[in-house]
C-alpha cells in the first residue's frame, strides 16, 4: 500500500479509479473462466463428435441395404407374378397346355359351378376362379345350353364358353329312331331317356309355339297334345340337349315333307281335312299290320259311311280307348261302357277328337286308298292274323268257335 501510495503519489482519484478496475477485473473473471471453460467444453465436445460418426455410417449403410432389400424384394415379387400371369394367360389362351379332350355334360338345370367342376377335373382348365371370373365377363352362364360335349385343351376359355352353347360344333348327338305308331307322349318320353330334351320342355313348346306351318293351323295353342299325329315316325340326329323347339320343328319338317301336295289334294277331294285322314291314318297304324292295313282301313270307312248298318256308325276301336288309359292299362270289355271320354269310339259316333297316335306313310298311304271291302267286323284269331266280317253273326260265330 505505502508503495502504491508512494507511486500514485498525492493522486488518490487514480488510486481509487485502478481499485475499482481490479475489482471490476476480479467480477470478470469467473465469467471469462466460464466461457473458458465453455470454450474447453467445446473443444472437448469435438472429439465427441468424432466419436458419433461412425454410427452415421453404419446407419447409412443400413439404409443402403434396407433399399437393396426392398429392390430386390420388388423384383422378386415381379418376376414370381409375371410367371403366374403367363402361367394363368397360358390357361386362358390355351398356350403350351398337354393335350387332352374331355367329354363335359350340362344338366338340365345348368349348373355352371358343376361344369366348372368337370372342366377343371378332367383337366381341360386349371384355374377355376379365372374361369368363372372371365365367364362372369363374358356372360358364360348365359350361353351354356344343356348337352353332352367333347371339349379338348387347344380351345380356349372363349372357345370352351362357345362350345359349350347351342350352336356348338362340339356337342354330342344321338340318333333317335321314333317307330310308327307311337304316341306324342311316348316320343317325348324316348327323347328325354335319349337325353335330348326333357318331357316337360317340349310339351310346353308343343302347347305354346306357334309352328309355321299350314297343316296345324287350324289347332288352337294351349293342348300339349296338339301335335299328335304330325310328329313324323322316322330315324332323326339330335343334339343332346337340344332346343325342344328345333326338336320338333324337325318332325314336323319332314312330316310336311312326306305328306305331299299331292297326296293333301287327295285328302281333300275325299272330303277330309288333313287332321281328320290322320286321325283314321293313326288307328289303322295302332290296329292293323303292315299286311292288312287296306283292310282295316275298308273297315273303318264302312262304319263311317254307313250310319244305319253294321255298327250303327259307332267306330268301335279298342285302340281309342287306350289312347285316353294310363300307360300300362289293357283295355277291358266294362270299359267300352264306363270309359268317359270323347275318345270313346263305343260310346261316341263318328271320329274321335284327333290323331291317337303318329303315323307312318303306310298308314296314311292305306287312309287315303282304302281297299273296297264289305267288311264290317274284324277280329285278331289265336294265329296272329286278322280275320274279317261283312256281318255280325259271322263275327260272334268267330268270336265263340
Amino acid at each position: 500500500m505505502e508503495r502504491d501510495n508512494r507511486r500514485y503519489g498525492d493522486y488518490p482519484e487514480r488510486s481509487d479509479r485502478l481499485d475499482r478496475m481490479e475489482r471490476s477485473d476480479r467480477a470478470d473473471r469467473p465469467e471469462r473462466t466460464e466461457r473458458r471453460s465453455e470454450s474447453r467444453g467445446g473443444s472437448r465436445a469435438a472429439p465427441s463428435r468424432r466419436r458419433y460418426r461412425t454410427p452415421m455410417r453404419k446407419k447409412r449403410r443400413s439404409a443402403f441395404s434396407r433399399s437393396m432389400t426392398y429392390i430386390l424384394a420388388v423384383c422378386g415379387v415381379s418376376i414370381l407374378l409375371a410367371l403366374v400371369g403367363w402361367a394363368v394367360m397360358g390357361d386362358v389362351l390355351a398356350l403350351n397346355k398337354e393335350e387332352l379332350s374331355a367329354t363335359i355334360t350340362v344338366d338340365n338345370d345348368r349348373d355352371f359351378d358343376n361344369v366348372v367342376r368337370q372342366l377343371k377335373d378332367t383337366g381341360i382348365i386349371k384355374y377355376k376362379g379365372v374361369f368363372r371370373l372371365f365367364s362372369s365377363m363374358a356372360h358364360g352362364e348365359d350361353k351354356i345350353r344343356p348337352g353332352t360335349y367333347t371339349l379338348t385343351t387347344d380351345m380356349d376359355y372363349r372357345a370352351i364358353l362357345n362350345n359349350l352353347g347351342s350352336r356348338s360344333t362340339s356337342r354330342n348327338t344321338v340318333e333317335v329312331t321314333i317307330t310308327e305308331g307311337m304316341t306324342e307322349r311316348q316320343i317325348f318320353q324316348l327323347l328325354e331317356e335319349k337325353g335330348v330334351s326333357t318331357v316337360a320342355e317340349l310339351e310346353d313348346m308343343a302347347a305354346t309355339h306357334n309352328y309355321a306351318f299350314s297343316f296345324l293351323q287350324d289347332l288352337p295353342l294351349g293342348s300339349a297334345t296338339r301335335l299328335e299325329g304330325y310328329l313324323f315316325p322316322d330315324t332323326y340326329e339330335f343334339y343332346t340337349g337340344d332346343d325342344p323347339k328345333y326338336v320338333i320343328n324337325k318332325m314336323l319338317v319332314n312330316f310336311d315333307a312326306k305328306v305331299t301336295d299331292d297326296l293333301r289334294q287327295q285328302i281333300w277331294d275325299k272330303g277330309y281335312s288333313i287332321g281328320q285322314m290322320m286321325t283314321i291314318a293313326s288307328m289303322i297304324e295302332k290296329e292293323a299290320t303292315t299286311d292288312d292295313r287296306g283292310t282295316v282301313a275298308s273297315v273303318i270307312y264302312n262304319r263311317l259311311n254307313n250310319p244305319y248298318g253294321g255298327t250303327q256308325g259307332y267306330l268301335q276301336v279298342d285302340a281309342t280307348i287306350q289312347y285316353v288309359l294310363p300307360e300300362g292299362q289293357t283295355v277291358t270289355r266294362a270299359d267300352y261302357e264306363t270309359v268317359d271320354s270323347p275318345y270313346n269310339t263305343y260310346l261316341n259316333k263318328g271320329l274321335p277328337p284327333g290323331p291317337i297316335a303318329n303315323p307312318g306313310l303306310g298308314a296314311i298311304m292305306a287312309a287315303i286308298n282304302p281297299e273296297r271291302t264289305n267288311y264290317f267286323y274284324y277280329a285278331l284269331g289265336d294265329d296272329g292274323v286278322h280275320h274279317f266280317f261283312s256281318s255280325y253273326n259271322e263275327f260272334q260265330r268267330f268270336m265263340n268257335s
